[in-house]
């Protein structure tokens, strides 16, 4: 039975795939194509880029924008999958710790059920505040990728390391769309 559910499987990825030969043209045959070696596949996974996960927190940004609050969005990411969403929600719940980054953790961790997430990645619109940055330390998070910086409460303003070592961080993802939605909010307050 498995193995002729892993057969039908291959056969629908081989008519799926866009089969090219080493140094030729596409083929019109993806099934023979897909049976031998001296074909490259273009990887499956290019949908889940860095660029892919911004523009998901970017949505949850544009739902802060749309109920009145500083459109910072953020998601968290585990083996490929969303596995948190959440935008900044202080005027709604009145709560001056309500970020998007300490929502989506705390999301995270409880879809885990751990309170660390060594192993998932953050994606922020905007470059995390000092407090979120030492959230993130606790949680020891693998990975930070921010959007815009923040120029006047970033992390990256401290003298001192505020992330875990083991923490990585990018920066820059989609910056210019992150600006913008950051800059126009604050254009339209200020009116």
């Amino acid at each position: 039975m498995l193995i002729a559910f892993c057969d039908n499987f291959i056969f629908y990825v081989a008519k799926l795939c866009y089969c090219v030969p080493r140094g030729g043209a596409p083929t019109s045959f993806p099934l023979l194509a897909f049976s031998f070696s001296p074909y490259i596949y273009p990887p499956l996974m290019e949908l889940y880029t860095d660029e892919y996960f911004m523009r998901e927190a970017l949505k949850e940004a544009n739902k802060a924008l749309e109920i009145g609050e500083v459109p910072v969005g953020a998601v968290v990411v585990c083996m490929n999958r969303i596995i948190a969403r959440a935008h900044n929600q202080t005027e709604k719940l009145t709560d001056a710790t309500a970020h998007a980054e300490m929502l989506a953790i705390t999301a995270a961790s409880n879809h885990l059920g751990s309170k660390y997430l060594n192993e998932c990645v953050l994606y922020v619109t905007l470059e995390p505040c000092v407090m979120c940055a030492g959230a993130l330390h606790w949680v020891q998070l693998h990975k930070l990728v921010y959007g815009a910086a923040d120029l006047q409460r970033g992390f990256s303003l401290a003298n001192s390391p505020l992330l875990h070592p083991r923490t990585e961080v990018l920066k820059g993802v989609k910056a210019p769309e992150c600006k913008q939605l950051i800059d126009g909010f604050f254009r339209e307050i200020r009116r």
